[in-house]
């Protein structure tokens, strides 16, 4: 007997009509048909829906797409149960080795790119390639300043605007109007606008500025010139025109600010009076109403600290001091030079007070509805055309501060040979300032709208400046550029007058949202801003120059000096 396992022999299947067995058992498995051509590259295909754009058909069946072994999803919520997990809030495992790959990657990179250390080391600054470092081209500070802005600009807070007036108790709001439903507003066919009374006297202007450049620079001076800028209702013209005309009565500023309200950020507001069917838009006594805006449509707009010479209110009283020493330096000053003088006299004349140049045309639109709008326009210069006619200018000046800072085009270093680059970082960061400029100069009926390009002696001196050049354009030519409809313009202004004139008589108060794209339009008690107990604290006033008054230009320098 044998102490191995015997053998038995398999029985072996023979099939007598082809190859393969003869019986198949029932088994519950899916089979799918392949053929020996297909690609059997994919075990397992968690991304049924996802295909390569290269190949899209590399791993299909000739057979078509079966659904074998399609996955079905079955509801297996009994069997969950949720894990409390309170105790570890907080909790944060060490990982070993969990900034080595960035801090090696770095060194990599610092050594590919020549910005690391080493490079640093030469002396004087130059990489490896004999070119300078982008510290030493362009300071420590810009490269610092962008860093940070990349990797905390995502994440930073945002600082909310302050409103222009203080919203009290006593007020109540009538209407909220958001920019999108204002940009669909449109008043075409308004006809251009009939002069009904002309006052003050222009002087020429100088075309040796036109020759100015970044080698024939000039210095901005200071002219001892007093500007008015009197509110509608203080205006002696309106209120001798309200007796017998017109039934809207406004100054091309407010106009201006109204109609291109749907491209300012900062907060503005504007005091309506209705008297029976008149209505009187004002501005407020003590108000920072006129003083011009810098970088206010930027993406970073001015955010130092008040006190500071780069703050928002600081930045405005500058450009507000250059805007009015630049219309008038440009200008033929001298005794002997001829001045063209309009139907009378300049309505806001002192005895022993010398005024700056001014032209004022009041004008009448009508706008449809029985609305007669009376406007106070004005022009700041003259010139003699190429044939002689007489072209009335509207002078205008822009002011560079720190380009560093700004991330703008350097003047210095591109007015000249890119003069277009130049414009279009200002319509970038100034859209709302020049569009209420190029209204201003389409309302008064100007021939050319003037601008000069005035900076900084030194990024951190806001008391010298030079003019680097000037530029002119038509104010219908310069609104198409600048995508300024005046038939959205002209719906604006009609869309808000419409809902005063339906209101009560009494004062109202049209606000833009300091930090919404909106306008509030609101009912005020009459005795609202009429008290000086009721205006701000007088530290926050601008100067006599912005209010209306008479203000003499040291003051304005005090002022300045005083920022």
């Amino acid at each position: 007997m044998s102490n191995y396992v015997p053998f038995v022999k398999p029985y072996v299947q023979y099939n007598e009509h082809g190859w393969g067995p003869c019986e198949v058992p029932e088994l519950d498995v899916p089979y799918q048909p392949f053929c020996k051509s297909d690609r059997l590259g994919k075990i397992c295909d968690w991304t049924v829906a996802v295909q390569e754009k290269k190949f899209p058909n590399k791993y299909a069946s000739t057979f078509g797409n079966n659904s074998q072994y399609a996955y079905f999803h079955e509801d297996d919520d009994d069997t969950f149960h949720l894990v409390d997990n309170s105790g570890l809030r907080g909790f944060r495992p060490y990982q070993r080795g969990r900034y080595r790959t960035n801090n090696r990657n770095s060194v990599r990179a610092r050594g590919r790119t020549g910005r690391g250390n080493v490079q640093q080391g030469v002396a004087g600054g130059a990489t490896a390639g004999g070119g300078m470092s982008n510290i030493t081209k362009y300071g420590k500070g810009r490269e610092t300043r962008r860093n940070v802005g990349r990797r905390f600009g995502r994440n930073a807070p945002i600082r909310l605007r302050e409103s222009s007036v203080m919203v009290r108790s006593n007020w109540v709001s009538i209407e909220e109007i958001d920019f999108p439903r204002l940009l669909k507003l449109t008043l075409p066919n308004i006809k251009e606008g009939q002069d009904i009374v002309t006052c003050g006297s222009l002087e020429y202007y100088d075309k040796l500025y036109d020759r100015v450049n970044l080698r024939n620079e000039k210095p901005l001076l200071k002219m001892d010139r007093i500007v008015h800028t009197v509110t509608t209702t203080d205006d002696p013209v309106i209120r001798r025109l309200s007796k017998t005309m017109g039934n809207v009565f406004a100054t091309d500023e407010i106009l201006a600010t109204i109609m291109c309200c749907t491209r300012s950020n900062y907060s503005w507001d504007v005091v309506i009076e209705k008297l029976g069917v008149k209505v009187f838009l004002d501005k407020r006594d003590n108000a920072q109403f006129d003083l011009l805006t810098v970088n206010e449509t930027s993406l970073e707009p001015p955010m130092d600290e008040e006190g500071s010479i780069n703050s928002a209110h600081s930045l405005a009283m500058e450009a507000t001091l250059i805007n009015h020493n630049f219309s008038q330096q440009v200008l033929r000053t001298g005794d002997q030079d001829p001045r063209f003088k309009f139907d009378e006299p300049n309505p806001f004349e002192e005895p022993g007070v010398e005024l700056a140049a001014m032209g004022y045309r009041y004008r009448k639109w009508e706008l449809g509805n029985d609305i007669v709008l009376i406007a106070r326009c004005k022009h700041n210069g003259v010139v003699q055309g190429p044939n002689g006619e007489l072209q009335f200018l509207s002078i205008k000046a822009l002011n560079e501060w720190d380009s560093k800072v700004t991330n703008s085009v350097e003047w210095r270093q591109k007015l000249d040979t890119q003069r277009g680059a130049v414009l279009a970082s200002e319509l970038r960061n100034n859209a709302c300032k020049l569009a209420r400029w190029t209204v201003e100069a389409m309302l008064a009926g100007s021939d050319q709208l003037k601008l000069g390009y005035v900076s900084r002696v030194s990024p951190r001196d806001h008391l010298r400046h030079v003019i680097l050049g000037t530029q002119q354009f038509k104010p219908q030519e310069f609104a198409t550029q600048i995508n300024l409809n005046m038939d959205n313009a002209w719906g604006i202004l009609r869309c808000l007058v419409d809902i005063v004139m339906k209101q009560p008589d009494g004062k109202y108060l049209i606000m833009k949202d300091p930090n919404k794209p909106m306008v509030r339009l609101y009912d005020i008690p009459e005795s609202t801003f009429d008290s000086d107990g009721d205006e701000e604290d007088d530290s926050s006033e601008p100067c006599a120059h912005f209010t209306g008054d008479t203000c003499r230009t040291d003051r304005c320098a005090a002022n300045t000096n005083a920022i």
